[in-house]
């Protein structure tokens, strides 16, 4: 016999799970029971939010669905933050709630919530299990749909007394249901041909999930042999190697100009496991809706993804690994012209990538980013939440390989850190280093004592220049100089990080940044580095009184 609880955990291990992250509840006791003799790692985060963005970030980094726990009512709803983000990017998570006991449903019970209603938009299925028995049939459902197709996030909701009731005759073995992958169809890779062989000016926007280390580098060996130049969808730039001869820059808000000018006047775009979505189209601006006025070869491995937005000149349903495979095949080589484009494509990226070594104060974070450019392993993973700093990452970081970046195209704020946490459990051996703004990171700032707790040498790099500076940044150029709610008194954050037992360092020059940053490294513990930077160097062009009209653009 075993209770409900006891199945949840095998259920986990049966489908591969290493680790899952929780803030714990009187709701699913019985869970965290079972927990304690089954090897399975357990991370205890400090608030449900966090919690849920360490599994997106596990998700994101691996391709392997991050699992977390929450109890019911408050728990839940605050784990909606990770939800979202995970929703957005297509990301494979499963979220676990505790529920109140079944005789007790429909009454409005303590922290009663009707899941199934109130978390449909956050989810691709939300399930309730009220019969024990049907655990793995229900876990191992949820498996297959977060990773199946586009990816994303599943919520089971899991009734208090379920997970205390004891299973007669429990399954001697739990087999996990097996991913299917969608194949393109060999007729469509030899339109593909035709179409890559007849292009005069074709470009290829990789996005979106279900990539492999093996498929990027298949993809990065065709471009380079068809001299095809390659942009990365917004925060999905590890999906190719930004010093490869055919890499031209991200595709996103904030794009290059001479990249959005190309894909414009592209003869044929090839859109590769994304979405396309606002945020990578620069808000629907690059591609006419519904028909683009460029040929658009969509690939997508969710069929419902194909002809959503955009009506696509031919539609490949399939993820981006067997894609990636098929290409690898296809028998197509570039011209002279097409190379000497891919070759200027990827000058102009050198050039837009290349950060400004003066700004405004005494702190300049372009040769900051130099700096850690320089110094960094290539398989270092950079994460960061959203704001006006993330513009420095975004734009000038150039990253090398697969799996090194944790960002949330759905600009959520406080993701860095608790995603940091996320990604040195999961790879212990690299370096992690988060980014954060200074409203940024007091969103989810408190994951660094779960940092601290688990001994996870991560390096935090708070940005802070005491407001909200995106919305500042609006405001000023809305309604200028009428500054209102964007205004923040911050804690000594170098203080902060060794109160909660970790390492703090304090930048108020640029000079001072390198050794800082090696001071932190060299501590083996936690670290964070507070830089001090001008409120007026809100972007790396532009200040706030050139954005409110009062000065004048340098």
């Amino acid at each position: 016999m075993k209770t409900g609880g006891q199945l949840i955990v095998d259920s986990l291990k049966a489908n591969g799970v290493e680790r899952l992250f929780c803030v714990p509840g009187e709701s699913y006791l019985a869970v965290l029971d079972a927990l304690v003799d089954s090897g399975v790692g357990v991370t205890v985060c400090r608030q449900e939010g966090g919690a849920a963005m360490m599994a997106d970030a596990w998700g994101r980094l691996t391709g392997k669905p991050g699992i977390c726990f929450v109890t019911r009512g408050p728990g839940a709803t605050n784990a909606t933050a990770g939800l979202h983000i995970a929703r957005q990017d297509s990301i494979p998570m499963i979220l676990f709630i505790g529920q109140v006991q079944r005789d007790a449903r429909e009454r409005e019970a303590f922290q009663e919530v009707e899941y199934r209603r109130a978390f449909t938009e956050f989810a691709k299925w939300v399930a309730e299990i009220d019969d024990p028995a049907r655990i793995p049939e229900f876990v191992n459902r949820a498996f297959s749909v977060a990773q199946s197709g586009r990816p994303g996030p599943v919520v089971l909701a899991l009734p208090e007394d379920v997970l205390r009731e004891m299973v007669e005759n429990p399954p001697a073995s739990i087999l996990p249901n097996p991913v299917p992958a969608s194949h393109p169809g060999e007729a469509e890779m030899r339109d593909l041909a035709v179409r890559i062989s007849r292009a005069e000016r074709p470009v290829m926007i990789l996005g979106g999930t279900r990539w492999t280390d093996q498929a990027v580098h298949q993809v990065e060996r065709f471009a380079e042999r068809a001299q095809i130049p390659v942009g990365c969808s917004f925060r999905r730039q590890m999906l190719f190697d930004h010093l490869h001869p055919s890499y031209a820059g991200d595709v996103g808000i904030g794009i290059n100009p001479s990249l959005a000018a190309e894909i414009k006047n592209s003869d044929l775009v090839m859109l590769i496991g994304g979405r396309f979505s606002e945020m990578p189209s620069s808000g629907y601006t690059l591609l006419d809706i519904p028909c683009p006025q460029q040929p658009l070869v969509h690939v997508h491995a969710d069929s419902s993804e194909l002809g959503r937005v955009y009506r696509p000149t031919l539609a490949i349903n399939a993820d981006p690994a067997s894609f990636a495979a098929a290409l690898a095949e296809l028998d197509v080589d570039g011209s002279m012209p097409r190379a000497e484009r891919t070759a200027r494509m990827h000058e102009d990226y050198l050039s837009w990538s290349t950060p400004p070594e003066t700004g405004p104060g005494d702190v300049q974070m372009g040769p900051i980013i130099d700096w850690l450019r320089d110094h960094l392993p290539e398989d270092a993973i950079l994460t960061n939440g959203a704001g006006n700093y993330a513009t420095w990452v975004h734009r000038y970081v150039r990253f090398r390989k697969f799996a090194t970046q944790g960002a949330p195209a759905s600009g959520s704020m406080g993701y860095g850190v608790p995603a940091a946490v996320a990604a040195k459990q999961a790879f212990p051996e690299r370096t992690v280093v988060a980014f954060a703004g200074d409203g940024c990171f007091m969103m989810h700032g408190q994951e660094f004592a779960t940092a601290v707790q688990h001994k996870l040498p991560i390096i935090v790099v708070v940005v802070n220049n005491s407001m909200y500076g995106t919305i500042r940044m609006h405001q000023e150029r809305d309604y200028p100089g009428r500054v209102s709610a964007t205004e923040l008194t911050n804690p000594d954050f170098a203080a902060l990080a060794r109160a909660y037992g970790g390492h703090g360092e304090t930048v108020l020059t640029t000079a001072e940044f390198a050794a800082a940053f090696e001071r932190a490294e060299a501590s083996g513990m936690p670290a964070i580095i507070e830089v001090k930077l001008d409120q007026q160097a809100i972007t790396p062009t532009r200040t706030l009184d050139q954005i409110s009209g009062t000065g004048v653009k340098t």
